[in-house]
């Protein structure tokens, strides 16, 4: 028995669903719909349309009057559109307005779609106007990461200065102590000297070759075309474009060993990273405007650094470098941790820094200093114990309160929700244990509401009800603005002065000298003051410097269990600095 398969339908081309398409993609074009709409208003006004041809005219200068309004519109499409649309209502002026879709063939479908899309050359060559070119393309470079270019540098003739220097040493190998004549040589401060020789590879073989140390040096100055960046890539780790704190100390090393006004100081080797923890910490202070514990080269660039690194070699007292350098501001830092340090472990607690300054600060600023607020020191938080090297920042922020970085630093302490802004609440939080303090000292004290109407004509904040970082440092009168919240001994210092000879003093003391170098010269004075008086012997010694270094190392040698001091220093605090306007302050 035989079965029939049935027959396979035969596949035919729906033809009235493509031209729907077809049709459906002409109406859908802005232009059609905009020559409908006039259409439609001439029949409703009783206009007669007599040809297509008369139509097709008439439609183009509908056209090209909204053409100032629409971009792009497709000329060729507008003309297909007008004749089609003509012709039918030559024919029937209201019922055959729009074409129907049997109407069309699929050559005349796909002919409408080929020239919509595509459309005439020479229509296109009339009608398109030229593109602009884009305004980015004639903007020259302007952002230069590693410094400006400079086309009159001649790199072979410096790398011939450098090979005659070379030429002078014992087989052309330099040692450190050559070094000098070589930063001369590359046209470098002398105390570049360091981060060249440690750059060339000459901490591993004790000297650097003619041939590494030219090919280093043409490398530099080739990729880095300004002393920020040069600087930068001498001492960075290699592939970073920031210093770190541990990238100072070989530099800062070679100062200790090598300038004529720490002499005094080498034979005393416990106390080397003691002092360069100290510039360390005043060099990330006063630089390191982000707080992000790595200095970059637009930082460094901003900063006077460098300027300070150069005159170095100009300048044989130490101390009158007072911005990084100062030995005696190094003193008064390491003296007045060491009073309060009682059990010499190198650290302080909150009971230990209570006691500074006579306990003028309050509970509160003390509590919020130890919770991580401007440090990101992990034992900070757990073991509630601040280091040397926090301390650094701490006491130049607590005696210079006009600095931005001191600013900033107390202005994080009182943001008590870290969102950047001064609330009353807080504001009234802090204020309250100064109300205790005063009473306990039988001193009449303002209610809240008075001292704070003070306070904000003193700040005159932009927002009502909230103070930023802006308006205190806008204000030039932060340091008034910090002391009455947390500080007492201040606060009644200001209250003596009137407002008259507090805006004198702002307008004498100028950029010539700071609160801090004020602060660290009186101390000093008195420290080795109370040196002289506490003498036993008559003779003394040859000068200051010797007699007060001798008795704290002779303290410290007594120690049998010496403890290594230097550390590498804890950056500032991870607090996010995106969230406080400080809006053009580091430009």
């Amino acid at each position: 028995m035989t079965i029939k398969m049935p027959a396979a339908p035969v596949l035919q081309p729906v033809l009235k669903m493509k031209v729907d398409e077809l049709f459906l993609n002409w109406l859908s074009e802005t232009t059609t719909q905009l020559m409908l709409k006039d259409y439609l208003e001439r029949i409703k006004n009783g206009e007669k349309i007599d040809s297509a041809l008369k139509d097709k005219s008439e439609s183009k200068q509908l056209i090209c009057s909204e053409k100032r309004k629409i971009s792009g519109c497709k000329q060729n499409v507008k003309d297909t559109a007008s004749v089609m649309l003509g012709a039918s209502l030559s024919t029937s002026p209201l019922s055959s307005a729009l074409p129907s879709g049997s109407g069309l063939s699929p050559r005349v479908g796909q002919t409408t779609r080929v020239r919509r899309s595509t459309g005439s050359k020479v229509t296109q060559v009339k009608k398109e106007e030229p593109l602009v070119p884009s305004l980015s393309a004639n903007i020259p470079r302007f952002y230069f990461p590693l410094g400006c270019p400079k086309t009159d540098v001649n790199v072979d003739a410096v790398i011939s200065i450098i090979e005659n220097v070379f030429s002078q040493f014992p087989s052309e190998k330099a040692t450190i102590e050559d070094m000098g004549l070589v930063a001369k040589a590359c046209y470098c401060p002398m105390y570049w000297k360091a981060p060249l020789f440690y750059a060339a590879g000459g901490d591993r073989t004790g000297f650097v070759s003619v041939h590494k140390f030219v090919a280093m040096w043409r490398k530099t100055i080739q990729t880095c075309h300004d002393d920020a960046a040069r600087f930068v890539h001498l001492l960075a780790k290699p592939g970073c474009l920031y210093l770190e704190q541990e990238d100072f100390i070989p530099f800062l090393q070679d100062v200790v060993n090598t300038h004529s006004g720490l002499t005094f100081l080498r034979e005393a080797s416990d106390f080397h990273s003691r002092y360069i923890t100290t510039v360390i910490q005043r060099i990330f202070y006063n630089v390191n405007r982000s707080w992000s514990g790595r200095i970059t080269i637009s930082e460094l660039r901003k900063s006077t650094f460098l300027q300070a690194v150069a005159l170095l070699e100009e300048e044989d007292d130490i101390n009158q470098l007072t911005e990084y350098f100062s030995y005696e501001h190094f003193y008064v830092i390491y003296c007045k941790f060491w009073e309060l340090d009682t059990d010499h472990d190198l650290y302080i607690d909150q009971k230990d820094l209570a006691r500074h300054n006579d306990h003028a600060l309050s509970n509160k600023i003390i509590e919020r200093i130890f919770s991580g607020a401007v440090t990101r020191d992990r034992k900070m938080l757990k073991e509630r114990r601040m280091s040397y090297a926090d301390f650094v920042w701490f006491l130049i922020s607590e005696e210079d309160k006009k600095s931005s970085t001191s600013i900033e630093y107390w202005f994080r302490c009182m943001d008590l929700d870290g969102d950047g802004v001064l609330s009353m609440y807080e504001l009234e939080y802090f204020y309250e244990e100064q109300c205790q303090k005063l009473e306990n000292m039988a001193i009449v004290f303002l209610p809240f509401e008075d001292c704070l109407c003070q306070i904000l004509d003193l700040v005159k904040p932009e927002h009502e009800g909230r103070i930023t970082l802006h308006d205190l440092k806008k204000c030039k009168l932060a340091y008034i603005f910090f002391d009455t919240f947390f500080n007492i001994e201040k606060y009644l210092d200001h209250e003596q002065k009137d407002q008259v000879s507090v805006s004198r003093e702002n307008e004498l003391d100028g950029p010539e000298i700071t609160d801090w170098e004020r602060y660290a010269a009186e101390e000093y004075d008195n420290l080795v003051a109370e040196e002289v008086a506490n003498e036993q012997l008559t003779d003394g010694y040859d000068n200051d410097f010797d007699s007060v270094n001798q008795q704290i190392y002779q303290e410290f040698s007594l120690r049998t269990n010496k403890k290594t001091f230097f550390e590498i220093p804890n950056s500032p605090s991870a607090v996010d600095v995106d969230e406080y306007e400080y809006e053009d302050d580091f430009e």
